[in-house]
């Protein structure tokens, strides 16, 4: 367990194992617990690292609603990978970890040995749609301010945590969870590293997003794992396993 200071706001991170660097970020209202099958996994062949974005589980988390955006979090990634010594590496993530890991290779493709997005979408590109999306966000802030951690909702990814104060998943939902603008959604064709969509055939949420991307993201590989939701990693962890390691084997030695 590490701990990485972003201008005064810590990370907390973890390494586990040798080889080729997995950079696996957790969902919304979730932390790197939820990755600990994976990790089990994984960490014989690969340098796993897992880590809680700000405002969650064991990292720091802000008062200042500024301290609390998708580019903070995209450069919280490209820190991690600084700090382990990876200057490539293969960067996944499930729901609101994949978006951000579409947003770091927007931004960092050369650093994007490959892509796993796991339980996600790419944004919106109309106006209209992202509006009643950030609207859905900040009704969630407004949840955890007025109910603090009773307002964490029963999904398995977020079961099996633990937060200090509901005060960072309220900072998170209006700086992170919301979004700005479709830059994500448009980076889709231009995604040069390979890349793996995942998605739980019972996620009815993520289904069209996942089949979306599939098609807009060039040489895509898309996995539906049977009888899992939206925690496919948790719900048919053998799958998920399988599906992950059939396309790692696949990719070319960095």
């Amino acid at each position: 367990m590490a701990k990485l200071d972003r201008d005064g706001v810590k990370i907390h991170y973890e390494v586990h194992g040798k080889g080729p660097t997995i950079l696996l970020s957790h969902g919304y209202s979730s932390t790197s617990r939820m990755w600990d099958g994976q990790v089990a996994a994984l960490k014989d062949r690969y340098q796993v690292v897992v880590w809680d974005m700000r405002g969650h589980g064991d990292s720091d988390y802000p008062a200042d609603p500024s301290k609390y955006s998708e580019a903070l979090t995209v450069g919280d990634m490209a820190a991690l990978l600084d700090a382990v010594g990876a200057n490539r590496a293969i960067i996944a993530g499930l729901s609101l970890g994949g978006y951000m890991s579409l947003a770091f290779n927007a931004t960092h493709p050369d650093r994007v040995q490959a892509l796993m997005l796991f339980d996600t979408g790419p944004g919106f590109k109309k106006d209209e749609a992202r509006a009643k999306w950030n609207e859905t966000a900040h009704q969630r802030a407004a949840r955890f301010d007025a109910q603090g951690l009773a307002a964490l909702n029963s999904s398995d990814e977020v079961r099996i945590v633990r937060h200090r104060d509901a005060k960072g998943l309220a900072g998170a939902a209006r700086g992170m969870l919301a979004q700005k603008d479709d830059r994500v959604i448009q980076s889709l064709d231009k995604v040069a590293a390979p890349t793996l969509v995942l998605v739980g055939a019972n996620d009815t949420g993520f289904l069209a997003a996942t089949d979306y991307m599939a098609a807009k993201i060039k040489g895509a590989t898309k996995a539906v794992v049977p009888d899992a939701g939206h925690a496919a990693n948790l719900h048919q962890p053998a799958l998920f396993n399988q599906a992950v390691e059939a396309f790692l084997a696949k990719l070319p030695q960095a």
